[in-house]
């Protein structure tokens, strides 16, 4: 039985519910990432004994799955638009905006689906989007494309996050500190793509960089769906 289908267990002196276990699980995870959640500090947070939350949830796995299928309620549009590209950018943009709130969410994007009802409302928005354009097999793979596109651009944007935390040193900061190492390695012109790239590339913030990504991949599942058959 999962801990979707498990009943939970009667109200006790100390008020408790997951609800009220997953908003704490996520508050903690909001504070010190997905290590400083345990269902001891849960427990402590809510005032609570941790023997008490085993009657809610049985392993910290469960406790993860709830936090995220709470997060991916933010993830849901309000409206849903009619057009499969619009749709598919939309919940892109905003699983990112999910993760720059949520940072540990990018540490769970890309295993196994979650299979409460609101990741199953992601993924059906994602299959309906483009429902009746392809058949089965092609939908599966082009929501997996798109998804694998935005679930590696997120980890790499909050990666760098992490690093600017880490060192104390901004994109900026970084580059300007590794400069004279790029610029001896360039110099010994074993890489010319790289220093062509370097010399003549147009830096851009992340939210561009994101944006224009995930355009080119629907770009790409676009001609995958006006291919004619072979």
């Amino acid at each position: 039985m999962t801990v979707w289908d498990r009943p939970e267990p009667p109200a006790r002196p100390v008020p408790l519910d997951r609800e009220r276990i997953v908003a704490a699980a996520i508050a903690l995870a909001d504070e010190g990432g997905l290590e400083a959640v345990s269902l001891r500090k849960v427990a402590a947070r809510l005032n609570a004994g941790p023997m008490r939350l085993y009657g809610y949830i049985s392993t910290k796995g469960e406790l993860l799955d709830l936090m995220m299928d709470e997060v991916q309620a933010e993830i849901l549009p309000e409206e849903y638009p009619g057009d499969w590209r619009e749709a598919l950018r939309i919940l892109a943009h905003r699983t990112r905006q999910a993760a720059l709130r949520h940072e540990w969410l990018a540490d769970l994007l890309g295993g196994r689906p979650t299979l409460g009802p609101n990741g199953l409302a992601v993924t059906e928005v994602k299959l309906a989007a483009l429902d009746g354009l392809a058949d089965a097999d092609t939908v599966m793979r082009a929501v997996e494309t798109v998804s694998a596109y935005f679930t590696g651009a997120i980890r790499r944007e909050i990666a760098n996050l992490r690093a600017e935390r880490a060192t104390g040193l901004s994109k900026r900061d970084w580059q300007r500190a590794s400069g004279p190492h790029v610029t001896r390695m360039l110099a010994t012109g074993r890489f010319p793509a790289l220093t062509k790239a370097v010399h003549n590339g147009t830096d851009v913030d992340a939210e561009t960089s994101f944006a224009t990504g995930l355009d080119w991949v629907l770009d790409a599942v676009a001609a995958k769906l006006t291919r004619p058959p072979a």
